[in-house]
């Protein structure tokens, strides 16, 4: 897939603010400070589309950019927010639950992890929560580069065999690296052929 222009469109603080639902569309989520933007960016073949923070939950909107006038990417805030009230982080997690639920356009779920690290309950709870939810979504791990290559197999790995521990069947995931473009080619072959199956359907 050629990426012949990107913008960023809306911010919504909830689902039904969002666009008209009428293009196919793919989410990205994880923990605060996975990669996110970063990740998106590197996808579109751009530096600035999404913005990078240091500062964790900086992202607290449901923010759509529109990639060639025909399909969107969904920069969703992260879970296990930075420091934030009890209130605020369950309006957080209300919004993104609706936004998941109720999208009648979502088509795939790309759940961030952090590569680097052994697994963590709150991403393997929150792929769960999905599970139950019946929400398609492919694992998306980050980072790669920051490590060596046995440490991050290693990682992911682990991952995969905790989720195999209450999964029948495993989604399927991406090893990326910002710095070396690792898996963009992947991911947007996924969503190329996604797209054609939401024009078939639609």
């Amino acid at each position: 897939m050629v990426i012949k222009s990107a913008e960023y469109l809306i911010s919504s603080p909830d689902w039904e603010k969002c666009p008209a639902a009428d293009k196919p569309e793919y989410a990205f989520i994880g923990r605060s400070n996975v990669g996110k933007s970063s990740l998106i960016n590197m996808l579109m073949n751009q530096q600035k589309l999404a913005k990078t923070s240091g500062t964790p939950g900086k992202t607290q909107l449901i923010n759509h950019f529109l990639i060639n006038k025909s399909w969107y990417i969904v920069d969703l805030p992260g879970y296990g927010f930075a420091k934030v009230s009890q209130s605020q982080r369950r309006n957080w997690e209300q919004m993104i639950e609706n936004y998941l639920r109720k999208r009648p356009n979502l088509v795939n779920v790309f759940v961030l992890i952090d590569s680097r690290h052994t697994p963590q309950k709150l991403d393997l709870d929150f792929v769960n929560q999905l599970g139950k939810w019946e929400i398609p979504f492919q694992l998306v791990f980050t980072k790669a580069d920051k490590t060596t290559q046995l440490e991050t197999s290693r990682n992911v790995k682990a991952f995969l065999n905790k989720m195999r521990e209450t999964w029948q069947f495993l989604p399927a995931h991406h090893v990326t690296s910002t710095v070396k473009k690792m898996g963009r080619d992947n991911i947007l072959a996924f969503i190329d052929e996604m797209n054609a199956r939401f024009q078939g359907i639609a």
